[in-house]
């Protein structure tokens, strides 16, 4: 081990413990060969007993090798700009030098190596606007000493270091009810997380089965459980700060228990294949008065389509868009998703590659987040129209909206009014 392109981790539990500290300890890593990562996984504040600071059982290296090797110290500004040097030098010190430096220092016996890690409180500014870390880590041998990479794991990788970048606060009280948890809802799901929501709610009573792993945004280590089930571990891990709620459940036999859902949701996404449940989630919109998105893939992967319901009493519901196309003679590429599908099956699932899909699902969480930011005054994310086409594998023939000829070409129109013959419209 003498290379710099090593990286050392740190959680944020041996962070503050460092740092409430002012002295030395002794460090114990979980150490991959392979990877070049190094993990630490407790540490001693001087000779005290060693208490273990990493708490993600998931990660990859709490199952690497476990070893006692190296230490933290306290140290002054001086070697904090000896480090900035010797990074931009690609140089080394002698043990001796660091040793000056940092008096606790131990020399590894001969042919052996060390890792430290150093902390200083008060780091030195080389700019009225660049103050330099506080934090480096080092391969130390018996002749030689070599700044190498650290990282830190301190809070700031959560969703609150976009503030001031990206309106988090906004969206943090916002809920959304996704009905779909197949390949374009997983995505959907993902996007929606890492855009900030606070929370989602997921319905569908699906089980991840081995035929949707080449669409879906699940592994095969979830295969057999249901898709909500396994959504939630899955986003729970990557985003702690977005509350997700499974409820494996079936839109159109239990509407009842979906209800009271809609009540307390901002918006609701509806990515589920099948004309039946998206008529139920369309009605169910209708009658809650909240805007809607709902998106699938059309003509056997050749569209996808992106339609926002807005809950405005000049905008009509999904069937009234529907029933416009067909009067207006375009084409309705939805009646294929109730085509049969092997014998006594309600509908086809949406047929198109994972990441055409994966590409749709992430539209759909832009267009809802876009949604619930303009009404919240972001300018920035106004959507002039509703509607949107997308050329996944365009194929002449096709008439408005579907007569993309280039591949991406995007068609967006405006929703239109509601009929008075409406039931969802129009039901009191």
């Amino acid at each position: 081990m003498s290379d710099s392109d090593w990286l050392v981790l740190l959680p944020q539990e041996a962070k503050e413990v460092i740092e409430k500290s002012d002295g030395w300890g002794r460090l114990t890593c979980r150490i991959s060969g392979p990877d070049r990562a190094a993990l630490v996984v407790a540490l001693s504040n001087e000779d005290s007993d060693r208490v273990p600071v990493a708490t993600d059982p998931g990660h990859f290296l709490m199952t690497a090798g476990f070893q006692p090797v190296g230490h933290w110290y306290a140290v002054p500004e001086e070697l904090v700009l000896t480090e900035y040097f010797l990074v931009r030098q690609s140089a080394t010190l002698s043990f001796d030098e660091f040793h000056r430096l940092v008096p606790k220092a131990e020399c590894p016996v001969s042919g052996k190596w060390a890792i430290a890690v150093t902390y200083c409180a008060q780091p030195p500014a080389i700019s009225e606007d660049e103050t330099l870390p506080a934090w480096s880590a080092w391969i130390v041998t018996d002749s030689s000493v070599q700044p190498m990479l650290l990282d830190i794991r301190d809070g700031n990788e959560l969703m609150d270091a976009l503030e001031g970048l990206w309106p988090t606060r906004a969206l943090a009280s916002k809920r959304v009810l996704l009905f779909g948890a197949g390949s374009i809802g997983g995505a959907t799901a993902e996007s929606l997380a890492s855009y900030g929501a606070g929370q989602i709610d997921i319905v569908d009573p699906d089980r991840l089965l081995f035929h949707n792993i080449p669409r879906h945004v699940l592994t095969t280590k979830h295969v057999g459980r249901t898709k909500v089930n396994a959504l939630t571990q899955t986003l729970g891990s990557a985003w702690p700060e977005c509350h997700v709620t499974p409820w494996p459940i079936d839109l159109v036999a239990n509407a009842d228990l979906v209800r009271p859902l809609l009540d307390e949701s901002d918006i609701i996404v509806c990515t589920v294949d099948g004309v039946e449940p998206r008529r139920v989630a369309n009605y169910l919109a209708r009658r809650a008065g909240k805007p809607i998105v709902f998106a699938c893939v059309l003509g056997d992967g050749r569209y996808g389509e992106i339609l926002r319901i807005r809950a405005l009493p000049e905008v009509g519901c999904l069937e009234c868009q529907r029933r416009r196309l067909r009067e207006e003679g375009r084409i309705d590429l939805e009646t294929t998703l109730d085509r049969g599908y092997g014998t006594g099956t309600r509908h086809n699932p949406m047929t198109a590659v994972g990441g055409d899909l994966h590409l749709i699902g992430q539209l759909t969480a832009k267009i809802t987040v876009a949604t619930l930011l303009r009404a919240q005054g972001e300018l920035d994310q106004t959507l002039v129209d509703d509607n949107l086409v997308i050329a996944l594998r365009p194929t002449p023939g096709y008439t408005d909206p579907f007569d993309a000829t280039r591949m991406l070409d995007q068609k967006w129109y405006r929703a239109g009014r509601p009929y008075d013959d409406c039931p969802a419209c129009n039901a009191t």
